[in-house]
C-alpha cells in the first residue's frame, strides 16, 4: 500500500470508525487500521446516552436494530441505602462487540479502507506527511493521521497524567436468572464499595454487563483476586449483589485495563496529529458519556479537517466543549472511590434522590456543543469555528 492516502486512522473503536465514515462520505481517501482481526469485547460500561444515540443515528447506525436495550432508570446501592430515579434523557445499552462491528461495517460501506488484524508499531511524521508502520512490515503513507486507539497508548504518543490515575478497570458479562433479569430491567445500577464503584446494566441477548473501577491499592489488598473483589462488591452494594446472585459468568476472567488518565483533556495537538475519543479526553465510566465524547470528537475533527482547519484548533474546540464536564466527572469519581466519602455521598442521595439525576445531567456534553446538522455528509457545527 505505497500510494499516499488522505488520512490514516489508528484504531477502530467508535471514534476512529465514525471519523473514517464521515471523511469517506466527504470524498476523502481514508485507511483505518484495527489491530483486532474480529469482533471482541472491551472494558466499557456499554452505556449509550441520548447524545450518543443521536450521533449514531446521524451516522446511519441503528442501535435498536442491533439489539440495544432501553435504559430508563439509574440506581445507587451502598449498604442499606438503595435509591432509584428515572433518567432525564433517553438512553440505551449495547455491547461494544456489537457496536464496534456495526461502526466498522459502516466505515467500509462509506468507502474507507479497513485493515484488520494488524497493529501500528510506529507512527512517524515527515516533511510530506505521516507513515504508519504495521506489524506485518507494511507501511501506510498519508497526509494526515489520527489516533483513536482508545485507552491504550501508541508507543511514542503516551498521554500525560489526568486528575485520577490510580484506577484499574475490570469488566465481565453475566447471564442472569429470570428473577434477577427482571429486577435489573431497563436500569443501570451503580454500586459503591471500598476503594471503587461498579456499574451493572442489561445488554442484548439477555446478558448483563458489570464494569467497575477500583483503586490499585484496594485491589492489591484483596490479593488482586477477581472472586474476592466480586464478593466485596456484592456485600457492599446489595443492589448489585442481589442481581448477581446465581448469575453465570460468561468470561473465564475479566477484561482489565490500568493506567487510565481519568480527567485528562488535551487542549492542543502540537504534533499535528488528530486525537479522538479517549486519546483526546478521558471521562470516568460512571458518567456514561465516554461513547458520546468519542463520537463528538470524531464529528468535530471530521468537520475541521474537511474545512482545512488544523488539528490544534479542533482540539481546542473539543476542550472548550467538554473540558469542564470531564473535570467535574473526575472529581466526582475521586469522591466515589474514597471510602470515607462514600457513606456521605450515598446518604445524600438517599435523602435527596433527585441528586442522582442532577449528577447525570452535570456530566453530559453541553447542549450548545451538540447543535449539529448534516452538511455534505459531515456532522459538525455549521459553520465550524475554532474556539477563541
Amino acid at each position: 500500500m505505497s500510494a499516499r492516502r488522505d488520512v490514516v486512522v489508528v484504531g477502530g473503536g467508535p471514534a476512529g470508525a465514525a471519523f473514517a465514515t464521515l471523511l469517506a462520505q466527504a470524498g476523502r481517501d481514508v485507511v483505518l487500521i484495527e489491530r483486532e482481526a474480529g469482533a471482541h469485547d472491551k472494558v466499557c460500561g456499554e452505556f449509550l446516552s441520548h447524545e450518543a444515540l443521536a450521533y449514531l443515528g446521524a451516522l446511519g447506525v441503528d442501535p435498536w436494530a442491533l439489539g440495544a436495550v432501553p435504559i430508563r432508570r439509574v440506581g445507587l446501592s451502598r449498604g442499606r441505602i438503595a435509591v432509584s430515579r428515572t433518567l432525564p434523557f433517553e438512553a440505551a445499552s449495547l455491547s461494544r462487540r456489537a457496536l464496534d462491528e456495526a461502526l466498522l461495517r459502516r466505515a467500509a460501506e462509506a468507502g474507507a479502507t479497513v485493515l484488520r488484524g494488524r497493529a501500528v508499531r510506529a507512527l512517524d511524521r515527515g516533511a510530506s506527511g505521516w507513515t504508519a508502520r504495521l506489524s506485518d512490515g507494511e507501511q501506510v503513507f498519508a497526509r494526515d493521521a489520527a489516533l483513536a486507539c482508545g485507552k491504550h497508548d501508541l508507543r511514542g504518543y503516551a498521554r500525560p497524567a489526568g486528575i485520577q490515575n490510580d484506577l484499574i478497570g475490570l469488566k465481565a458479562h453475566f447471564r442472569l436468572t429470570p428473577v434477577a433479569a427482571d429486577r435489573l430491567r431497563e436500569t443501570v445500577t451503580i454500586g459503591l464499595f471500598p476503594g471503587g464503584y461498579a456499574g451493572l446494566e442489561p445488554i442484548e441477548d439477555g446478558r448483563a454487563n458489570l464494569c467497575l473501577l477500583v483503586r490499585q491499592d484496594a485491589f492489591a489488598a484483596l490479593g488482586r483476586d477477581w472472586a474476592a473483589l466480586l464478593d466485596t462488591v456484592s456485600r457492599s452494594a446489595p443492589g448489585i449483589g442481589a442481581v448477581l446472585d446465581g448469575a453465570a459468568a460468561l468470561h473465564d476472567r475479566p477484561l482489565a485495563v490500568a493506567r487510565i488518565p481519568f480527567g485528562l483533556v488535551a487542549r492542543d495537538s502540537p504534533d499535528g496529529c488528530w486525537r479522538l475519543g479517549d486519546q483526546a479526553a478521558v471521562v470516568p465510566s460512571f458518567a456514561g458519556e465516554g461513547m458520546s465524547l468519542a463520537l463528538h470528537s470524531a464529528s468535530l475533527a471530521a468537520g475541521a479537517l474537511v474545512e482545512g482547519l488544523p488539528a490544534a484548533a479542533c482540539q481546542a474546540r473539543f476542550s472548550a466543549d467538554i473540558g469542564a464536564r470531564v473535570r467535574i466527572a473526575a472529581r466526582l469519581s475521586q469522591a466515589a472511590t474514597a471510602t470515607p466519602l462514600q457513606g456521605w455521598a450515598a446518604s445524600m442521595c438517599g435523602v435527596f434522590p433527585s441528586a442522582l439525576t442532577a449528577l447525570a445531567a452535570a456530566t453530559r456534553i453541553p447542549s450548545g456543543a451538540l447543535r449539529a446538522r448534516r452538511t455534505g455528509g459531515i456532522i459538525s457545527r455549521a459553520p465550524w469555528r475554532p474556539s477563541r
